[in-house]
């Protein structure tokens, strides 16, 4: 497809990287020279140096033959602006950052007004997933899937959980549950696990599996499932906003670290319910005297990587069961997972994510199209659900007898309100969604995991 990317910041570097794997015809605009340059040489695409909500700029850039429109500068209106001249001037669909809480009531009537595809605000997106791993302190990763029937959760096999060296197909049987472990990570090896596939301890596995019977599975490991009470989060900006709304939806008693006085008084008024503190999350004193060795999660959030890494190992050292971080630079990505710092989250890759999830969908609009898209085990698996809209090679046919390619996983068929873990005899019918995890990259359509 052919695609105008507004804005070379870290988000548009990071997506501009994925959508260049992806195959697609990329030109990136910005006001930047140096920033076009460098992204120009590094990805060999194409660089319009300009506003992006200049139609000359937009002209120069292709935007007649354009396919996609992406805004993710620096400015929410800038943004908005850019769609909307897109959307005036040309026949793409457009798709804009918006991350400004005072929008976040509006976003979908903004949508409809300007004509824009779709609009993702990276910020309250990383607070739902935040709340999500403080609602089930077990799991190092959690995704959700089949409008959140269906969850992907990720967390490491210890000595007491008892299923060292256990074969995956005798998990069922010996645990009762009806899960299924869909990758691996051990080592630096990412597998795609078959039922002969033995367990080790100190894997990192990813299981799937309905909320009920994840419960059941890690109850039977004897790891915590019980949701926080109670979280302490550092730094008051617009995640630790979106983050503090969400808990406290959920009863969970919220105290926030903020180091700006006025930033503390304007989040005192918009969260009454929480307990809004003024002070420096680094003086360890200060964090032990409000209470830090009481909490159930900690959730660190300022605008500094180390300082949210210190912060979350001594929150750690202090015996916190639950601890998630903010991590903005992603370059040292594989160095970070390495750490005891329990859920790293990355917004820029979550916006990465979704944008290419709503991209390969509008490349196959009929058939079996992407409905959600994971990049899961540092990005080396893909985790995709595909809504089924017509019969195809995979319809109607037992899984057994599909001739897969090597490393694709059929791990859940959701029919109606119905949720399947398949096996052998089970088949895709159409209006099902199935979700495939794989190592191949760029799936588009469910056929494309067949061999032949």
């Amino acid at each position: 497809m052919n695609i105008i990317l507004v804005g070379c910041g870290k988000v548009g570097d990071a997506l501009a990287h994925k959508l260049t794997r992806e195959g697609h015809n990329l030109t990136v605009i910005d006001t930047n020279a140096e920033k076009i340059q460098n992204m120009t040489e590094k990805l060999d695409i194409m660089g319009v140096l300009g506003n992006g909500s200049s139609i000359a700029v937009l002209e120069e850039a292709g935007l007649e033959e354009a396919d996609v429109f992406i805004a993710v500068t620096g400015s929410d209106e800038l943004n908005l602006l850019c769609c909307m001249f897109a959307k005036k001037a040309g026949q793409c669909r457009a798709v804009a950052r918006v991350r400004n809480p005072l929008y976040s009531k509006e976003l979908e009537f903004i949508r409809q007004q300007l004509g824009i595809s779709t609009i993702i605000n990276p910020e309250l997106a990383t607070a739902r997933e935040i709340s999500r791993l403080l609602r089930f302190p077990a799991a190092n990763k959690i995704d959700t899937f089949a409008d959140g029937k269906v969850r992907l959760i990720k967390f490491k096999l210890e000595d007491a959980h008892g299923v060292d060296e256990m074969p995956l197909k005798d998990i069922p049987g010996r645990m009762g549950c009806d899960v299924l472990i869909c990758a691996v990570e051990r080592g630096h090896e990412v597998i795609i696990p078959d039922g002969e596939f033995i367990l080790k301890n100190e894997d990192m596995v990813t299981v799937l599996a309905t909320q009920e019977k994840a419960n059941e599975f890690f109850k039977k490991l004897g790891l915590p499932i019980t949701p926080a009470k109670n979280a302490m989060i550092v730094g008051g900006g617009d995640i630790g906003f979106y983050l503090a709304k969400e808990l406290l939806h959920h009863h969970i008693q919220v105290r926030m670290i903020e180091k700006d006085i006025k930033r503390c008084e304007e989040l005192a008024e918009l969260l009454p319910e929480a307990t809004v503190l003024h002070g420096d999350a680094t003086d360890r004193q200060f964090l032990l005297t409000e209470g830090l060795q009481m909490a159930d999660a900690f959730v660190s959030l300022t605008d500094l990587d180390e300082e949210n890494i210190m912060l979350a190992m001594f929150a750690k050292k202090q015996g916190v069961l639950t601890t998630a971080t903010k991590i903005n630079r992603l370059e040292f990505d594989d160095i970070i997972e390495e750490l005891d710092i329990g859920s790293v989250v990355y917004p820029k890759y979550i916006i990465c994510d979704f944008i290419v999830q709503h991209i390969r969908a509008l490349q196959n609009e009929s058939g079996s199209n992407v409905k959600t898209l994971y990049q899961i085990l540092d990005d080396r698996v893909e985790a995709l659900e595909f809504t089924v809209h017509q019969e195809s090679k995979v319809t109607n046919v037992p899984l057994a007898e599909l001739s897969l390619k090597p490393n694709q996983l059929i791990c859940c068929i959701t029919r109606g309100e119905q949720v399947i873990i398949p096996r052998g005899s089970d088949t895709i019918q159409v209006g099902d969604t199935v979700i495939v995890v794989t190592l191949a990259q760029g799936l588009q359509d469910l056929t494309d995991i067949l061999a032949d």
